[in-house]
């Protein structure tokens, strides 16, 4: 049994059909943990907030006592949460940066950094003080995936979030046709992201 914690974006109230509920709920269902919490004031977040929802939920998931992994799975702007998260100062004793790692990190549709800075709801997601030491330090590994067409990576994923925080080493799967990888693109029921929780050597690639 391993422990996962799902991460959602800005404006989402984790609807039923989302393929991060679906997960969750197959997951559990597969026997293991898998904590997806509504963070708080998803229209309008507020960075600090989002931080000590996930230092809570962090703390749920080092816990709950599971032999497996210990995973994260972000989509959008959870992925700046993330990232925010593991660039903090790990001497201040708090959140993912602070000696205690997950195994393996997800960051699905993370949004550009020049859009979320263009869009005032959220701007100040937008530029996480993070390194590649700091990544490593905070998961055993991070995967990224985002659609081949997202509108909210214009310049693409290397040239709209990684490269500019040095982190154009992380291994990345590119979906065509995946949009925002969200409901309006269709996602909904996600099998590969299923397969990946549970195998972290598969690819992620378009629901079928």
């Amino acid at each position: 049994m391993s422990s996962y914690l799902l991460l959602h974006g800005w404006q989402n109230r984790r609807p039923a059909e989302h393929w991060q509920s679906l997960l969750a709920a197959q997951l559990r269902e597969r026997g293991h943990r898998a904590d997806h919490p509504q963070l708080p004031d998803p229209d309008a977040p507020s960075l600090p907030a989002w931080l000590d929802a996930l230092d809570a939920a962090l703390a749920r998931l080092r816990a709950d006592g599971a032999a497996g992994e210990r995973v994260v799975v972000a989509h959008s702007l959870g992925c700046l949460l993330w990232l925010h998260a593991a660039g903090r100062d790990r001497g201040a004793g708090r959140g993912a940066g602070a000696g205690a790692p997950v195994d393996r990190v997800l960051l699905v549709s993370p949004p550009g950094l020049a859009v979320l800075a263009g869009i005032a709801e959220v701007a100040g997601f937008a530029a996480p003080r993070v390194d590649a030491g700091q990544v490593a330090a905070a998961a055993g590994s991070t995967r990224v995936v985002a659609g081949g067409d997202d509108p909210y990576l214009p310049d693409g994923v290397a040239h709209g979030v990684l490269r500019p925080l040095g982190l154009a080493h992380l291994d990345v799967d590119v979906v065509p046709g995946g949009g925002h990888l969200d409901l309006e693109a269709g996602y909904g029921d996600w099998p590969s992201a299923l397969a990946w929780c549970e195998d972290p050597s598969v690819r992620l690639v378009p629901r079928p």
